[in-house]
């Protein structure tokens, strides 16, 4: 049986405010409820107010908006499989949410509760962290955007405050193919070290993959993403490798990053890269997997998603078309 708790349903972004404000620390927001129910069935939360979010029109859709792409939390794993702009501009996160759970969870688990709840093997935090995302937290005082990075800070732990919602998530898309001659360098999208490159050279390509002990509806062993940035001359202008399950929360291998920028993807530099990778993580042994597996498999993958980027034909796995 569940917890007693007071169940609120604002209909508006100013209502859920103005609910979380006055009970604080007891109130839990609640979407897809995917987790929160599951958490309440075996008391690790026993709130004393839910406030379900699923009538907050603001919370929910896809969008342009000042040149980044922005994912209302609400938006549903599911929405995220059919619309253009997300397989237009994050194939990655597409190939996370077609692995996620199985069809009946992803019609109801939202981009915004598999972030706020911060599990280590959350499906969509890699591809986030590997397009440079930010997160919106707001609160009656105003909105404030955090790195996703800087979000997620340990196991079922963020920097989101008892007052604050988490409301949506944006980054900044590469260049797509046809407008390579037109914008300027991926600076615009968050590039780590990049070198100035005229941008009808660039080439940006990204892949995913999940482990699991089952092909559907399983929770990750493992997880990756990679988005690599290329010039004409095949030197990386950006490199983002993100992991997931395999450490307290999903991160960036910053080391093996510095590591690729500049520098061609040669076999030797994606084997080196790897390594370093693998030697960031901080894996447990659980039952789904031992630390040591975690550890050979996270530079196996690393390694494969990066010959993946270095393919000199273009592929099913770009992000940017």
């Amino acid at each position: 049986m569940l917890p007693e708790f007071d169940f609120l349903r604002p209909t508006t972004l100013t209502e859920a405010l103005a609910m979380l404000a006055e009970h604080g620390p007891d109130a839990v927001p609640v979407a897809g409820g995917t987790n929160v129910i599951v958490d309440l069935r075996h008391r690790k939360h026993q709130p004393k107010a839910l406030v379900d979010m699923g009538r907050v029109a603001e919370l929910r859709g896809i969008r342009r908006d000042d040149g980044h792409i922005v994912v209302g939390a609400g938006t549903t794993i599911s929405e995220l499989l059919t619309h253009p702009l997300i397989a237009e501009h994050a194939s990655i996160l597409h190939d996370a949410a077609r692995v996620f759970a199985n069809p009946l969870i992803r019609n109801r688990a939202t981009v915004g509760g598999n972030l706020a709840d911060a599990s280590p093997a959350a499906d969509t935090a890699p591809p986030l962290l590997a397009l440079g995302a930010e997160v919106a937290l707001a609160s009656q005082a105003g909105t404030r955007w955090l790195a996703l990075a800087d979000f997620l800070v340990g196991v079922r732990k963020t920097l989101r405050r008892p007052d604050e919602l988490l409301t949506a998530v944006r980054w900044s898309p590469p260049p797509a193919p046809q407008s390579w001659g037109e914008r300027p360098s991926p600076q615009s999208w968050g590039a780590r070290g990049a070198q100035a490159s005229s941008p009808q050279s660039l080439r940006v390509r990204g892949a995913y993959t999940k482990i699991g002990l089952r092909k559907a509806d399983a929770i990750s062993v493992l997880s990756a993403a990679v988005v690599v940035t290329q010039d004409g001359a095949g030197r990386c202008q950006r490199v983002a490798i993100a992991l997931g399950a395999v450490a307290p929360r999903p991160f960036r291998a910053t080391e093996a990053e510095i590591l690729l920028t500049g520098q061609p993807l040669t076999a030797e530099a994606i084997a080196e890269a790897a390594r370093l990778a693998a030697a960031a993580i901080r894996p447990i042994s659980d039952i789904r997997g031992e630390a040591d597996y975690r550890r050979r498999v996270t530079e196996v993958i690393v390694r494969r998603l990066l010959a993946q980027a270095a393919m000199p034909r273009r592929t099913a796995i770009e992000t940017a078309g």
